[in-house]
């Protein structure tokens, strides 16, 4: 999405129907990746966040398209072994015209993010980053949770 804005793309400009066609393109384009990369990756979003992100641009007045839509990305997220929640508020986002740097439409997606994790995750599968350690304090709590790779 950062490509596109930055090569001139203006998300307010678009329909809910460009939107949602949009967001299909940047989920095949991730899966793509995701598959080439094999059963060990890392991801900076989640199929829950295509769930989010569907209700955050409220393209939900296609009932049916997002009924379709959920199931798709509930049933990827299935995938998973686990989905890393990182806190709100934690790491600001800098003023680069991509992102608001408005903490309450953060908070906003968030709160989306969360109750569709909530909803949709299998237990265990969210592991909640805490925000108060320092980063090598996060980071250690991460890696006390990851599944093992064996053979390297």
């Amino acid at each position: 999405m950062r490509k596109r804005i930055e090569g001139g793309l203006e998300l307010h400009d678009l329909s809910n129907s460009d939107r949602r066609a949009l967001l299909a393109e940047l989920w095949e384009e991730q899966r793509e990746l995701e598959q080439r990369a094999g059963s060990s990756f890392v991801v900076d979003r989640s199929s829950y966040d295509y769930i989010a992100f569907w209700l955050h641009y409220t393209l939900h007045d296609d009932v049916e398209g997002s009924d379709t839509w959920v199931e798709r990305m509930r049933a990827a997220g299935e995938t998973y072994d686990r989905v890393l929640l990182l806190p709100w508020g934690v790491f600001p986002l800098e003023a680069d015209g991509v992102r608001s740097t408005n903490r309450w439409v953060q908070f906003h997606y968030q709160a989306i993010l969360e109750a569709t994790l909530n909803r949709f995750a299998h237990r265990g599968q969210v592991l909640k980053i805490p925000g108060e350690e320092t980063l090598e304090q996060r980071v250690d709590f991460i890696l006390r949770f990851l599944p093992v790779q064996s053979g390297g």
